[in-house]
């Protein structure tokens, strides 16, 4: 395995070649990284948005998300990720994005000794790194620190993306936008209780959509049978246009 050094390496000796380098002004690529499938509803009428104005918009799963939980009968294991694999790729298509996904990292393991060699951090990190430099995207979403709700592989996909991205060159480190919630605009959900939200102030950038674009994302809700029942995948993205986004998905530049 390539260790989190070399992967570094890679990005900085990238960075270090002038006549390649591609502003993030210039370029027409946003890279959206999230944990497991269903994570990119959080920002689905965003990424939409993106695609209709002309962007190559390309969602990157860290994970198959094969431990669940959700609404299945599936067991936890291959099966699952198979089937919740296919939901990325209904969803990604819903959205007008192209879905591609990290090989062999664990759902739940991306927090489990990230400072070891052979851990699934670097795992992750070293594929990253692929994945970007092969993509040079000028824009990149991904969960806040806050992880939406803590959960630790949210948490962890940020924290890496973050890290990847803060030892480039200018000239080719892409903007890095995390998703947030204004204060005040959660849903009076008991499941949603516990999500975390930012001061209003800090979410200085918003992506608008339009009515299309949020019956994209509901359509790509509706992909993610494993996940959801059917009155939630019905109605989540309403329910989120009418409470949270208003309108327009909401960000914080990470730098």
């Amino acid at each position: 395995m390539i260790r989190t050094t070399t992967a570094a390496a890679a990005l900085a000796a990238f960075a270090l070649t002038p006549a390649q380098a591609q502003g993030p002004a210039e370029a027409q690529n946003v890279l959206v990284v999230v944990a497991h499938p269903d994570d990119e509803l959080f920002m689905a009428p965003a990424i939409a948005a993106l695609a209709r104005q002309g962007r190559e918009v390309t969602i990157l799963f860290a994970t198959i998300g094969d431990q669940g939980p959700g609404v299945t009968s599936l067991a936890k294991g291959a099966a699952l990720g198979k089937v919740r694999r296919g939901e990325a790729v209904c969803s990604a298509e819903a959205l007008g994005a192209n879905p591609r996904f990290i090989e062999g990292v664990g759902d739940g393991t991306l927090a489990n000794t990230p400072q070891a060699p052979d851990s699934p951090a670097n795992a992750f990190l070293e594929r990253f790194t692929d994945e970007y430099l092969a993509l040079m995207p000028g824009l990149v979403l991904t969960w806040g620190p806050d992880g939406g709700y803590g959960h630790a592989d949210h948490r962890m996909v940020s924290a890496l993306t973050a890290q990847a991205l803060q030892s480039l060159d200018p000239d080719i480190r892409a903007r890095l936008l995390h998703v947030g919630i204004p204060n005040g605009t959660l849903p009076p959900l008991p499941q949603m209780s516990n999500w975390a939200t930012t001061d209003p102030a800090l979410l200085t950038e918003t992506i608008a959509y339009t009515p299309a674009d949020l019956k994209a994302a509901t359509a790509a809700a509706g992909c993610h049978e494993t996940q959801f029942d059917a009155f939630s995948r019905d109605g989540m993205m309403s329910m989120f246009d009418g409470t949270i986004w208003q309108g327009k998905v909401h960000f914080r530049p990470a730098f």
